[in-house]
């Protein structure tokens, strides 16, 4: 039995990831900063309008995972924000000083996110020991680690992915995410033994206007995940 989350960053994509039949959400914003909290609004709309689960990506900037104390109380007010508003889980993640997973905060995030699901995200595969950093997910009491095993791709750290999954033994899930498109994701499921896949299945939206002056910073088409990019993955999983 698969489970297929897909990464949503609008009420559009949530719902298309819904009809299409996948299993889970993650609600961001800024995929292309590798992804933001959302908004309380867009959280709020996608709970309104959306049956299946609804986990909430608290990263609250871009850049790099090693967070000021300011930070970690915002990403913990994050955390109970979720939770009033309805989401089943959040993702977090957060990196000490040498690069490895910060145990005190990511413990009082586990620690806020009591009773909600918890997965940690690809901050994960910044580590310079994955092996260690899944034995202290399993301490501290998260359900699942998103990562692409270290690699560009999920595809490319299929090894690491595998190795990963034994070592886990059903304490935690490895789910894989990174380029996963439904042309590799029944290779990628044969090669690591996962179970648990995460995608975007986006494309670029149109704009309804003529564009006259492109201007940094304000650009002008977003992301959307498509139904069809979603069924086509769920449809390679069951084959």
């Amino acid at each position: 039995m698969f489970t297929l989350e897909v990464c949503a960053a609008t009420l559009s994509s949530a719902l298309a990831a819904q009809a299409a039949g996948a299993h889970r959400i993650e609600l961001c914003s800024g995929l292309e900063v590798g992804g933001l909290t959302p908004s309380l609004g867009l959280l709020q709309a996608v709970r309104a309008c959306v049956c299946i689960p609804v986990y909430v990506l608290v990263r609250p900037r871009e850049g790099h995972f090693c967070y000021s104390e300011g930070e970690l109380s915002v990403m913990l007010r994050d955390v109970a924000l979720c939770r009033e508003a309805g989401a089943d889980g959040v993702v977090v993640g957060a990196l000490d000083a040498q690069g490895r997973l910060h145990e005190r905060h990511l413990g009082r995030l586990a620690k806020a996110a009591v009773g909600m699901g918890l997965t940690c995200h690809r901050a994960f595969d910044l580590v310079p020991n994955a092996a260690e950093a899944l034995e202290l997910l399993v301490a501290l009491g998260f359900e699942r680690v998103l990562t692409s095993g270290q690699a560009p791709s999920a595809w490319e750290g299929r090894e690491r992915l595998r190795q990963l999954s034994e070592q886990a033994a059903g304490r935690i899930a490895v789910m894989p995410g990174g380029g996963i498109t439904a042309h590799n994701i029944r290779p990628l499921a044969e090669a690591t033994g996962a179970t648990e896949f995460h995608l975007s299945a986006k494309e670029r939206a149109q704009v309804p206007y003529p564009i006259y002056a492109p201007l940094p910073g304000l650009e002008q088409a977003h992301w959307e995940s498509d139904v069809q990019r979603i069924r086509e993955a769920l449809e390679r999983l069951a084959e």
